[in-house]
Protein backbone atom coordinates (compact mmCIF):
# COMPACT_ATOMS: atom_id res chain seq x y z
CA UNK A 1 0.00 0.00 0.00
CA UNK A 2 1.34 3.47 -1.08
CA UNK A 3 1.04 6.89 1.26
CA UNK A 4 -1.83 7.93 -1.03
CA UNK A 5 -4.06 4.71 -0.13
CA UNK A 6 -2.90 4.75 3.50
CA UNK A 7 -4.42 8.31 4.15
CA UNK A 8 -7.52 7.29 1.68
CA UNK A 9 -7.71 4.72 4.01
CA UNK A 10 -8.32 6.32 7.25
CA UNK A 11 -12.17 8.25 6.90
CA UNK A 12 -11.31 10.57 9.49
CA UNK A 13 -8.67 12.77 8.29
CA UNK A 14 -10.09 16.43 8.87
CA UNK A 15 -11.06 17.12 5.13
CA UNK A 16 -12.73 19.48 2.59
CA UNK A 17 -13.63 19.32 -1.21
CA UNK A 18 -10.02 20.06 -1.73
CA UNK A 19 -8.09 17.44 0.46
CA UNK A 20 -6.81 17.05 4.03
CA UNK A 21 -6.90 20.26 6.19
CA UNK A 22 -4.28 21.26 8.22
CA UNK A 23 -5.31 24.38 10.90
CA UNK A 24 -1.54 25.21 11.76
CA UNK A 25 1.73 23.83 10.23
CA UNK A 26 2.92 21.88 13.02
CA UNK A 27 -0.43 19.13 12.27
CA UNK A 28 0.73 18.97 8.71
CA UNK A 29 4.70 18.42 9.64
CA UNK A 30 3.02 15.79 11.84
CA UNK A 31 1.71 14.69 9.32
CA UNK A 32 4.56 14.44 6.73
CA UNK A 33 6.17 12.93 9.03
CA UNK A 34 4.46 9.90 9.82
CA UNK A 35 3.98 9.24 6.23
CA UNK A 36 7.74 9.68 5.51
CA UNK A 37 8.06 6.62 8.50
CA UNK A 38 5.76 4.46 6.85
CA UNK A 39 7.33 4.66 3.60
CA UNK A 40 10.65 4.11 5.26
CA UNK A 41 9.39 1.06 6.31
CA UNK A 42 9.46 2.12 10.29
CA UNK A 43 5.52 0.58 10.75
CA UNK A 44 3.13 -0.85 8.65
CA UNK A 45 0.24 1.39 8.04
CA UNK A 46 -2.14 -1.19 9.76
CA UNK A 47 0.29 -0.68 13.08
CA UNK A 48 -0.38 3.26 12.31
CA UNK A 49 -4.26 2.76 12.28
CA UNK A 50 -4.12 0.23 15.36
CA UNK A 51 -2.51 2.77 17.70
CA UNK A 52 -3.87 5.71 16.00
CA UNK A 53 -7.19 4.24 17.07
CA UNK A 54 -5.69 3.40 20.92
CA UNK A 55 -4.84 6.82 21.08
CA UNK A 56 -8.34 8.20 20.19
CA UNK A 57 -9.86 5.85 22.29
CA UNK A 58 -7.60 7.06 25.09
CA UNK A 59 -8.07 10.47 24.78
CA UNK A 60 -11.70 9.75 24.46
CA UNK A 61 -11.75 8.03 28.11
CA UNK A 62 -9.70 11.11 29.67
CA UNK A 63 -12.30 13.43 28.85
CA UNK A 64 -11.33 14.68 24.62
CA UNK A 65 -15.01 16.04 23.19
CA UNK A 66 -14.27 14.29 19.88
CA UNK A 67 -14.79 17.35 17.94
CA UNK A 68 -12.36 17.11 15.51
CA UNK A 69 -10.26 19.78 16.82
CA UNK A 70 -7.57 17.83 18.86
CA UNK A 71 -7.18 15.15 15.48
CA UNK A 72 -3.45 16.26 15.24
CA UNK A 73 -2.84 16.12 19.04
CA UNK A 74 -3.70 12.52 18.39
CA UNK A 75 -1.70 12.12 15.33
CA UNK A 76 1.38 13.46 16.82
CA UNK A 77 1.36 11.43 20.61
CA UNK A 78 0.81 8.13 18.30
CA UNK A 79 3.96 9.19 15.87
CA UNK A 80 5.56 9.78 19.64
CA UNK A 81 4.17 6.50 20.70
CA UNK A 82 5.10 4.59 17.79
CA UNK A 83 8.98 5.90 17.16
CA UNK A 84 9.55 5.45 20.91
CA UNK A 85 7.91 1.76 20.70
CA UNK A 86 10.10 0.94 17.55
CA UNK A 87 12.96 2.40 18.92
CA UNK A 88 13.77 4.99 16.19
CA UNK A 89 14.10 7.14 19.46
CA UNK A 90 14.14 6.76 23.24
CA UNK A 91 11.11 8.54 25.42
CA UNK A 92 14.14 10.44 27.18
CA UNK A 93 15.11 11.76 23.99
CA UNK A 94 11.22 12.64 22.87
CA UNK A 95 11.40 14.52 26.43
CA UNK A 96 14.63 16.63 25.92
CA UNK A 97 13.30 17.83 22.47
CA UNK A 98 9.86 18.70 24.05
CA UNK A 99 11.61 20.71 26.50
CA UNK A 100 13.69 22.24 24.41
CA UNK A 101 11.33 23.36 22.32
CA UNK A 102 9.51 24.87 24.93
CA UNK A 103 12.79 26.65 25.95
CA UNK A 104 12.83 27.74 22.31
CA UNK A 105 9.05 29.23 21.87
CA UNK A 106 9.02 31.05 25.00
CA UNK A 107 12.52 32.86 24.00
CA UNK A 108 11.03 33.36 20.88
CA UNK A 109 9.06 36.80 19.82
CA UNK A 110 5.77 36.43 19.05
CA UNK A 111 5.47 35.95 15.25
CA UNK A 112 8.92 34.77 14.22
CA UNK A 113 10.37 31.73 13.51
CA UNK A 114 11.42 29.07 15.87
CA UNK A 115 14.46 27.70 16.11
CA UNK A 116 16.22 25.49 18.00
CA UNK A 117 20.00 26.35 19.59
CA UNK A 118 22.40 24.54 21.40
CA UNK A 119 21.34 26.28 25.00
CA UNK A 120 17.79 25.34 24.28
CA UNK A 121 18.63 21.67 25.56
CA UNK A 122 20.41 23.30 28.63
Amino acid sequence: MDAAACVRALPDLPQDADGIVFREPWEAQAFAMALALFDRGVFTWNEWAAMLADEIRRAQAGGDPDTGETYYRHWLATLERMVAEKGVTSPATLHRYRKAWDHATDRTPHGQPIALRAEDFD
